[in-house]
C-alpha cells in the first residue's frame, strides 16, 4: 500500500481478497456452497460501504455513514 493513501480503503481492500481466498477454497476444497456465498457476500460488501462512506461531503458525514449499524438520526 502508498504511504499517504487511504488506510481504510486498503484495509478492506485486502479483507475482501482474503475473503473470496476463503470462498474459492470452501467452494473447491471442501464442497461447502451455502454458507460460502453468503460469507462472499458479506466480506466483498464492506468495499461498497467504504465507497458510500467516502461520497461524504465533509468528514462529520464520512464518521456517520461510516458507521453502518448506526441508524440515521
Amino acid at each position: 500500500m502508498k504511504s499517504g493513501g487511504n488506510i481504510i480503503k486498503g484495509k478492506s481492500f485486502a479483507f475482501a481478497v482474503r475473503v473470496v481466498n476463503l470462498y474459492k477454497y470452501l467452494t473447491a476444497e471442501k464442497k461447502e456452497f451455502v454458507l460460502s456465498k453468503q460469507l462472499l457476500r458479506s466480506g466483498t460488501a464492506i468495499g461498497a460501504l467504504v465507497r458510500e462512506a467516502e461520497q461524504g461531503e465533509s468528514k462529520a458525514d464520512f464518521v456517520h455513514e461510516g458507521l453502518p449499524g448506526c441508524p440515521a438520526l
